[in-house]
């Protein structure tokens, strides 16, 4: 099966921590592209993405931002995919954007992973597509009984 995930940052300077988003889903052999979108630099290309992203093949987004952080909202407010927010550490130590991206209205789900988890926020995609792919849920079991196996090795 061909899987199509979305990789967004509010800021060119988020790309360090959300490259590992990439380099996890290129692990397992899921395409995905990456954009920089600002919820509130670039409002009106922002929502046009969130409308089309699943027209346009995707699956999952993942979306990363700092500070008010509200880029993964705007993307679950305007499209019926699922969203994973990166509250990446911009300022306060990456309490203001863990607390912007987690705490949505009821209705408008974001699920939201550490504060620069992209690795994290990869992995949830990964076992988002997993639920109706037998190959990749196979190849996700086995990267994780390869974790455990490097955990218990010490």
């Amino acid at each position: 099966m061909n899987h199509k995930v979305a990789i967004l940052m509010g800021s060119g300077s988020d790309r360090p921590v959300m490259e590992k988003a990439g380099k996890m889903l290129e692990h397992f052999g899921i395409d995905h592209e990456t954009r920089v979108l600002s919820a509130h630099k670039t409002p009106d290309q922002a929502i046009e993405f969130a409308v089309t992203a699943a027209d346009s093949g995707f699956e999952v987004i993942i979306a990363g931002a700092g500070k008010a952080a509200h880029l993964a909202g705007v993307m679950a407010a305007k499209s019926l995919l699922p969203v994973i927010g990166v509250p990446i550490s911009a300022s306060l130590d990456g309490m203001d954007s863990l607390l912007a991206t987690v705490q949505m209205p009821t209705g408008i789900p974001v699920a939201t992973v550490a504060i620069d988890g992209a690795t994290n926020a990869a992995l949830l995609a990964v076992a988002i597509l997993a639920v109706q792919d037998d190959g990749l849920r196979e190849r996700l079991g086995n990267y994780r009984r390869e974790l455990a196996e490097k955990t218990l090795a010490g």
